[in-house]
């Protein structure tokens, strides 16, 4: 006889089945603007351009999805998990909502301290990276705590994933503090140009949540030897630490 469904376990589904959709929104939302971009015109890069909206609403939207699929190898409590991936969506929800907001109406997204609404909206940015850093910290503090399960190499590549996306996110934490200082201090055009050398840093970790786990469930629906697809992430894995070194160079040498 079979044991009668559990009600917690068909309700953490649909609310995960939820949250991929918003990723897709998210992802949607920066093809929209990259149309926008193609239609409209302008300058690609500096604080003010339809670059900001299509690379936050890919990269939050790709960066939510990795974070829902990637933590359920991680041991920890159903309902939890639940929990943080709800702050997690919401706050994605809301950084990318700031950006675009500001894109639309000609102003700055980051930094921006000419007027209180837009000092708020800054503001509100900032603190919702503070919130992201504290939510991903905790995945990878679960993950370093208790071995993540699934195939050969996955727990390698998501400790290895949120580790790395922690160094994107302290990058891009000390972006935002330096440019703030700067702001304060008087010199806006300043600050806009300071976040140039950690740019490439926290390009490249930012997404290796998604592109390590990828490859240990590629690897685990080849015929491979569970020894072959261990040597193979963390070859993976040292490949892309090799990289994040490299951009954390140059963000030394061109600060």
């Amino acid at each position: 006889m079979n044991p009668p469904p559990d009600p917690a376990h068909g309700h953490a589904r649909s609310r995960e089945g939820f949250y991929r959709a918003i990723a897709l929104l998210l992802v949607l939302s920066g093809l929209f603007h990259l149309v926008v971009f193609a239609v409209d015109g302008g300058p690609w890069n500096g604080p003010v351009s339809w670059r900001k909206p299509v690379t936050f609403g890919l990269s939050f939207g790709v960066t939510l999805l990795a974070v829902v699929e990637v933590t359920s190898y991680l041991r920890t409590g159903r309902r939890l998990r639940t929990a943080l991936l709800g702050v997690f969506a919401a706050d994605c929800i809301v950084e990318v909502a700031g950006i675009t907001l500001q894109a639309w109406r000609g102003v700055p997204s980051h930094l921006d301290m000419e007027t209180p609404f837009d000092t708020a909206v800054s503001m509100t940015l900032a603190v919702g990276g503070g919130v992201l850093v504290v939510l991903l910290t905790v995945f990878a503090a679960i993950s370093f705590r208790r071995r993540p399960t699934g195939p050969a190499g996955m727990a390698l590549a998501v400790r290895s994933g949120f580790a790395i996306l922690l160094v994107a996110l302290a990058s891009g934490a000390a972006m935002i503090a330096r440019g703030v200082v700067l702001t304060r201090t008087g010199h806006q055009e300043a600050a806009y140009s300071s976040t140039a050398s950690l740019k490439p840093l926290h390009g490249v970790s930012l997404h290796a949540v998604l592109v390590l786990p990828a490859s240990a469930w590629l690897l685990s629906r080849t015929s491979w030897s569970e020894t072959a697809r261990r040597r193979i992430v963390a070859a993976a894995v040292g490949c892309y630490v090799v990289a994040v070194a490299a951009a954390a160079v140059w963000a030394v040498l061109t600060y």
